[in-house]
């Protein structure tokens, strides 16, 4: 699928506000709401737009402990294998294979150290983790919700 300029721009805008209106995308891109409506539309079928959804604010939901955990695998362990042990625990945001000596990166976040030491406990549980490798997130830095150009 070729995508132009007004579409990247067209998906920079969703990614800061996907709520914003078709009209108003079609204010900053110089195009009717029916001609972004239409355009929307076949990034969504073409699988560019995936879904729309809710950013919610960690803190808000008192998950405000995060961490890194790298973890090390027995044998011949399959990605799908991994992403599907991610999956069974509520606290993992992230969940990637990676280069390097781990063999996967998982993101958690939890209420307190408590229960992300309780959360690391299962994953560490899971039948093909060797071992992990935990670092604690003391502050964010820099967090972007999407990709391609600025919005602005």
């Amino acid at each position: 699928m070729q995508i132009d300029a007004v579409d990247q721009r067209i998906i920079a805008l969703l990614v800061a506000d996907a709520r914003a209106s078709y009209a108003d995308i079609g204010t900053r891109v110089s195009l009717s709401a029916p001609a972004v409506k239409r355009r929307v539309d076949r990034l969504r079928s073409a699988g560019v737009i995936r879904g729309f959804t809710a950013v919610v604010d960690p803190a808000a939901v008192g998950w405000t402990t995060e961490a890194f955990v790298e973890l090390f695998c027995a044998g011949r362990t399959t990605p799908a294998q991994i992403g599907a042990a991610a999956r069974r625990h509520p606290e993992v945001v992230g969940a990637y294979t990676v280069s390097g000596e781990a063999d996967a990166l998982v993101h958690l976040r939890a209420a307190d150290i408590s229960h992300l030491e309780e959360a690391l406990e299962r994953l560490r549980a899971e039948s093909f983790v060797t071992s992990s490798r935990s670092t604690i997130v003391l502050s964010r830095l820099v967090e972007s919700p999407g990709v391609g150009p600025s919005a602005g």
